[in-house]
């Protein structure tokens, strides 16, 4: 079966060969528990995930052992939600974070509202954006929290976290960033940025599913959060469980092959992107650009076919594949939370498909997206 045009990164990347090159001694010959101390099959696989454990720290600027290893962003972003929130507990109850953020953050946040925290859902603009001045507003003396995405993963539009994180210091409230969609596609350096806490996830940047991490600055006094897993005490105790070694060292390599790539990447997909959404929106009338054009990731574009059935619209482009939305709410039938955080009506936040380029979208793959489009939703508009 001939498999149609990948034009859905955002959801998932394929495992680089250069990865798959990296991971495969912890599978045949290095697969030693990095946990036991007492022979050279466990000592082997201990360096492994100590060099995949560097290769994390080293691409985000920050020091080996602030990195914890996890099995992907949503166990990141529970551990560093739920962890703050109750190992700060005795300070205060409040936590701030953004309607448009990922459910990964904003299902925890709204778990512990229902447990007796307090937690504020700041609003986006038009394109996508938190306003700082709205965090500043937001936060009060009993807030232990800001937790606001890096890069939205629907729409691509970029936080300003430098800003926000500078606020929530000068107040001495903790900032949390979900790094997911970002890293690999735009520089993050997390000392840059000011943040406290980051998730990411191996399988956005070619790496392999069911491994990620948890960044967790050096602060005086040390953040030690409690884990969401008790067990053997790994990871300095915040996420028990055997190490997946072959993730670590997938991670590893692959975060550091995206880091050398990413300047080339974004200069090459930028246009991309750009001759997509032009070449649509010039050959069809009322298309709804979605997000911040601007401060934007370089491959993602959202578009919204008011009068076009989004699955139809899936469905009759056979040539690409392409997402409604995010991946992790694709089977929820409503408007996507994040189109509706815009302004979006509920008829165009249903009707709107995310394009997401890669390393393997070529500008032939554009021309043939691009085309299959415009002839499906013209065809569509007409019924």
């Amino acid at each position: 079966m001939k498999m149609p045009i990948y034009l859905d990164y955002n959801a998932t990347t394929p495992v680089d060969p250069r990865v798959v090159e990296a991971m495969m001694p912890c599978m045949e010959t290095h697969f030693g528990n990095p946990s036991s101390a007492t022979h050279a099959y466990g000592w082997a696989a201990a360096r492994l995930v100590d060099r995949g454990r560097e290769q994390v720290a080293a691409a985000l600027g920050v020091s080996p052992d602030e990195v914890v290893f996890t099995s992907g962003a949503t166990e990141a972003d529970n551990l560093a939600i739920k962890g703050v929130a109750a190992c700060h507990r005795e300070r205060g109850g409040h936590i701030v974070t953004s309607v448009a953020e990922h459910k990964a953050v904003l299902n925890p946040c709204r778990r512990l509202g229902r447990e007796g925290f307090t937690v504020t859902e700041i609003p986006t603009d038009g394109s996508g954006r938190v306003d700082p001045a709205a965090v500043a507003a937001a936060l009060r003396a009993d807030t232990i929290l800001v937790s606001i995405m890096l890069a939205n993963n629907e729409i691509g539009t970029i936080q300003p976290i430098a800003e926000i994180a500078a606020l929530c210091r000068a107040r001495g409230v903790l900032a949390h960033t979900d790094a997911t969609q970002a890293v690999g596609k735009i520089p993050v350096d997390v000392g840059t940025l000011g943040i406290d806490l980051l998730s990411l996830s191996a399988h956005k940047i070619y790496g392999p599913k069911g491994i990620g991490a948890l960044v967790i600055r050096r602060r005086s006094p040390a953040l030690k959060l409690p884990p969401l897993l008790d067990g053997g005490g790994h990871e300095h105790g915040m996420r028990s469980g055997t190490l997946n070694v072959p993730g670590v060292v997938g991670l590893g390599r692959a975060i550091e092959i995206a880091s050398e790539m990413q300047a080339g990447e974004a200069a090459r997909l930028a246009p991309l992107r750009d001759r997509l959404r032009e070449t649509i929106v010039a050959a069809l009338d009322g298309v709804v650009v979605n997000g911040d054009q601007v401060a934007c990731l370089p491959n993602t574009l959202n578009l919204s076919f008011p009068g076009v059935d989004p699955a139809a619209l899936v469905v009759g482009c056979g040539e690409i594949a392409v997402a409604s939305g995010s991946a992790c709410t694709s089977a929820n039938p409503q408007p996507s939370h994040v189109l509706l955080a815009l302004g979006r009506r509920g008829d165009v936040a249903n009707a709107s498909l995310r394009f997401s380029l890669g390393r393997g979208t070529a500008e032939a793959d554009i021309v043939i997206a691009a085309a299959a489009v415009i002839r499906e939703a013209g065809r569509l508009r007409r019924r």
